[in-house]
């Protein structure tokens, strides 16, 4: 089983996908990195060599944020939305939707499981 950037890759699968297991790092993005690296897509994980990783690790380390570097980027930036007040911000911080979906239905993703809320009536009182 091969290492790259923290995350164990499949051996038995085809080198494009699976390293899209790494975090930041879908499909298209994978075929760019082995275009460049010059290694064939179809090839199985089990059949690189060392020197064939050592160069997608570093294709990777060198220009792509991945992993740990992009869930502390993203957090940032949702942070800075937060601290200057933006309208993304906001919603951020009061657990809605950032992109301009409608919340009167839907949205129970973001906002968590439905909660009802009782009639109102009284249970009557007993007389003495």
């Amino acid at each position: 089983m091969v290492r790259i950037s923290g995350v164990n890759i499949q051996d038995n699968k085809q080198v494009a996908y699976s390293l899209t297991a790494i975090f930041g790092i879908g499909l298209s993005t994978s075929k760019k990195i082995l275009r460049r690296c010059k290694i064939d897509e179809k090839k199985k994980v089990s059949e690189l060599s060392d020197a064939d990783v050592e160069i997608i690790r570093g294709v990777l380390g060198s220009d792509y944020r991945v992993e740990g570097d992009l869930k502390m980027q993203i957090s940032q930036n949702i942070k800075r939305l937060k601290e200057i007040s933006s309208y993304r911000g906001i919603r951020h911080m009061k657990g809605l939707p950032v992109r301009g979906q409608r919340t009167k239905t839907n949205a129970r993703t973001k906002r968590g499981r439905k909660m009802t809320v009782g009639s109102g009536k009284k249970a009557p009182s007993q007389k003495t």
